[in-house]
């Protein structure tokens, strides 16, 4: 049985999204997890930050590609599902790839669950919106707005994918200290959350 459009819940739960992420940083509180997660919540029950991203990250791709598996083959040409594509290609590398590589500290499972149903959301508002209601034309693939639109997909992917390796590359094996690189130079801050002071170590390699 085709499935029809439904702009409502779509329109609904974008706005729940957007709201709970105006209220996020309306807040302006910083979550107990990565630097704050020994401060502001010391005896929550934790997983390893591996396992956490890639549970948390999962319903990001599962869900959109899980969608898209149930398409004909005819609909994977127009570029509603090009761009679902993109999308499912980001998080099966924030699921896949990057929480295998990740090196931070264990993860509270409270966080968790939050980012876990935030994905759900995510990945059910883009995969449904996409396949069963966005309109584009075939002419569509030679408008400059999607050629500059997926050129800056792929471009901003590259800088994040880079950034995560730049900062692994600032802790050494083993350690999950929270550090910033500091311009072209060999100087990294290094926060330390119990004491609220940064202190520079020079001991790293340049991330020109």
């Amino acid at each position: 049985m085709p499935v029809h459009c439904q702009q409502s819940p779509v329109l609904a739960g974008s706005a729940t999204l957007a709201a709970l992420g105006a209220l996020v940083l309306y807040l302006a509180k910083p979550s107990g997890y990565g630097k704050y997660s020994e401060s502001l919540m010391p005896a929550a029950i934790r997983l390893p930050a591996r396992a956490a991203w890639f549970l948390q990250e999962l319903p990001s791709f599962a869900v959109p590609a899980g969608i898209l598996a149930r398409q004909p083959r005819s609909v994977f040409g127009p570029p509603a599902t090009v761009l679902l594509g993109l999308f499912c290609a980001h998080y099966f590398h924030r699921t896949f790839v990057y929480s295998f590589l990740t090196r931070g500290r264990p993860f509270p499972v409270a966080f968790l669950f939050r980012g876990f149903v935030f994905c759900v959301g995510n990945g059910l508002l883009q995969g449904y919106y996409l396949v069963y209601c966005a309109e584009y034309p075939a002419e569509w693939y030679t408008d400059l707005r999607f050629s500059v639109g997926v050129f800056l997909f792929l471009l901003g992917m590259g800088i994040n994918i880079h950034s995560d390796y730049i900062l692994r590359q600032l802790r050494k094996p083993g350690e999950i200290i929270y550090k910033i690189p500091q311009g072209s130079t060999s100087r990294c801050l290094r926060t330390t959350p119990n004491l609220g002071k940064p202190s520079f170590h020079s001991s790293f390699k340049e991330t020109k």
